[in-house]
C-alpha cells in the first residue's frame, strides 16, 4: 500500500491531574515502519498510543500524520484503525459484517463493500468463516477478523494495542509471523504496544524502551538488546534478563567480591554494576572462570539448559547446551568473554563508556 504515513511525535506529555504520566515523549516514526513501544505496565507506552489514536487529549506538544498536525483533530479524522487487546467485534453480527462495519458506516456501495471484505478476510485467511459469529470462533481467529476490520478501512496507520496477550503461547508464535507477514506485505506504518519483549524482538523494526512515563532507549532490535543504554534496559531485554555483578572500577579493572576483570578505558567509579548476558558465558571447574559460585538450581528447557547460581546478592543464569547437567549446591566457576560485559553506574542507572 503507498497510503502509509510517517508520524512525528515532538514534545508530546500527559497529565491525570497533578500525575505526569508522559514526559517530553518526542518519536519520529517513518512511512511504513513497525514500531513497537515496549516496557512494564504503567510505563505509558498504552497511553502514548491513545493519545497517537485521540482517545486521549494531549496535554502539551505536537502530534503530526504525514504533513498535517493532528493534535486537536478528532480520531475519526485521523486515518487510523486500532486493534485492542479484547478485540471488541459485535458479538451478534457475523464474521464479514463486523469486518464490513468500517465500510458500512463510510456508506460504501453494496457491491464494493462485498468485495473488500472477501479481500480482507483472504489476508487474514478466514474467508470460509465470513458466516460464523464470533462465539463460535477461536481466539487466534477472533484476533484476525479484528484485524481484518481493521484493514479494510486501508488506513494510513495502524495501531496496535498488545493484541496477542490474550492467546496461548503456540497461538501468540503463530500469530507474530502472521502479522509480520502482513504489515510488510500491506506496508501500512504501525505502532504496537506489548509488554513482550519478545514480541517486540520479532516484530518490530524499531523498538522504542519505555519506563516512567520517559523514552529510554529508540534502536533496532538489534541494538537495544546488545548495546543497552542503561541499567533498565539491559535488565529488562533479555529472556533470562542480563546478570549484574556489583564492584568497583579502579586502574581499569573491575573488582567485585570474588572477581576482578578488566574494564579499558573506563574511569574510576565506585557503586558500579557490571552486566554480562546468560548466552555469553558457560560453567566451567571452580577456579577456571571469572568467578566461583554455587549452583541454586538448573532447568532444562528443551533447546538448552539454564543453569542459575547464587553470587553475592545477584543470581547469575548461564546458558548451557540441553545435555549439560549439574547437582544443586555444586561449586563451580562461571567464565564470560570480558570484551561483552557493560557497566553500568547503580546510582544513575546509566551506562559507563
Amino acid at each position: 500500500m503507498s497510503s502509509a504515513k510517517s508520524i512525528s511525535i515532538r514534545e508530546m506529555n500527559k497529565f491525570y491531574g497533578a500525575f505526569h504520566a508522559l514526559k517530553d515523549f518526542s518519536l519520529e516514526i517513518d512511512a511504513g515502519e513497525f514500531l513497537v513501544l515496549l516496557g512494564p505496565s504503567g510505563c505509558g507506552k498504552s497511553t502514548a498510543l491513545r493519545m497517537i489514536a485521540g482517545l486521549e487529549s494531549i496535554s502539551d506538544g505536537t502530534l503530526m500524520i504525514g504533513d498535517q498536525d493532528v493534535t486537536e483533530v478528532l480520531p475519526k479524522y485521523r486515518d487510523i484503525a486500532m486493534v485492542f487487546q479484547s478485540y471488541a467485534l459485535y458479538p451478534h453480527k457475523t464474521v464479514g459484517e463486523n469486518i464490513g462495519f468500517p465500510l458500512k458506516v463510510a456508506k460504501t456501495p453494496p457491491a464494493e463493500m462485498e468485495a473488500q471484505i472477501k479481500a480482507a478476510a483472504e489476508q487474514v485467511e478466514l474467508d470460509h468463516l465470513l458466516d460464523r459469529l464470533p462465539g463460535q470462533l477461536s481466539g487466534g481467529q477472533r484476533q484476525r477478523v479484528a484485524l481484518a476490520r481493521a484493514i479494510v478501512r486501508r488506513p494510513s496507520v495502524f495501531l496496535m494495542d498488545e493484541p496477542l496477550s490474550n492467546l496461548d503461547a503456540k497461538l501468540r508464535g503463530n500469530m507474530r509471523a502472521e502479522l509480520k507477514h502482513m504489515q510488510s506485505t500491506l506496508g501500512i506504518t504501525t505502532i504496537y504496544v506489548t509488554h513482550d519483549q519478545i514480541e517486540a524482538m520479532t516484530l518490530a523494526h524499531r523498538v522504542a524502551i519505555m519506563k516512567d512515563g520517559v523514552l529510554q532507549q529508540l534502536g533496532t532490535p538489534k541494538e537495544v538488546y546488545s548495546d543497552p543504554n542503561n541499567l533498565f534496559v539491559a535488565g529488562f531485554m533479555g529472556s533470562p534478563p542480563m546478570n549484574f555483578v556489583d564492584g568497583d572500577i579502579k586502574d581499569g579493572t573491575f573488582s567485585g567480591e570474588g572477581v576482578a576483570v578488566p574494564a579499558p578505558g573506563l574511569a574510576d567509579a565506585s557503586g558500579v554494576a557490571m552486566g554480562f548476558r546468560p548466552e555469553d558465558c558457560q560453567v566451567v571447574e571452580a577456579g577456571k572462570g571469572k568467578l566461583d559460585a554455587t549452583v541454586f538450581t538448573f532447568e532444562m528447557t528443551g533447546d538448552q539448559t539454564l543453569v542459575t547460581f547464587r553470587f553475592g546478592n545477584n543470581p547469575v543464569v548461564v546458558k548451557m547446551p540441553n545435555d549439560f547437567e549439574v547437582a544443586a549446591k555444586t561449586q563451580t566457576g562461571i567464565d564470560f568473554d570480558t570484551a561483552t560485559a557493560c557497566f553500568f553506574a547503580q546510582s544513575s542507572g546509566e551506562r559507563l563508556r
